[in-house]
């Protein structure tokens, strides 16, 4: 009697997306949570993690006035070889990153990336590759401005 049941790592959603680089970008409007979230809504994902960075009021124990990112030209591209490397290397069902830059205030959000993958312990790891190399490999640049008048930039490469 021939085996007429598939095994687990058999089934299509087992493996990453065709194409499971659904939003990317960086932008200079206020970033939607819920806009990256849906992105990577997929039915063959089992795990989705988000993750959301918002500029806090302290850096390095001082206090932090106002903020600004700026980016260089190549910033998009980046980010998209980024997440590429992301996806070569996890069954990623789905992906998002969203970067902002201009002027921000304590609390804003800065950055939000999501993955969606068939379990939850590929989730947690693709999305921490993917916020971690987006912070160090991607040309976008922080400067801040402390309550005692100094400031710094904060390069990300």
């Amino acid at each position: 009697m021939a085996d007429t049941h598939a095994h687990a790592g058999d089934h299509p959603g087992e493996r990453a997306a065709e194409d499971p680089i659904k939003l990317l970008a960086i932008r200079d409007t206020p970033l939607s949570v819920d806009e990256v979230f849906r992105a990577v809504g997929d039915d063959a994902a089992g795990g989705t993690t988000l993750f959301v960075g918002t500029v806090r009021n302290h850096d390095g124990g001082a206090d932090v006035d106002t903020l600004g990112y700026s980016c260089h030209p190549s910033a998009e591209a980046e980010l998209r070889r980024v997440a590429e490397k992301v996806v070569a290397n996890y069954p990623v069902r789905a992906l998002a990153a969203v970067h902002r830059v201009g002027d921000l205030h304590v609390g804003d959000i800065a950055v939000v990336v999501a993955v969606s993958c068939p379990h939850r312990g590929e989730a947690f790891e693709a999305c921490r590759k993917l916020i971690d190399d987006l912070k160090h490999e991607v040309p976008i640049w922080k400067h801040q401005t402390f309550s005692d008048g100094t400031e710094e930039w904060v390069g990300a490469c």
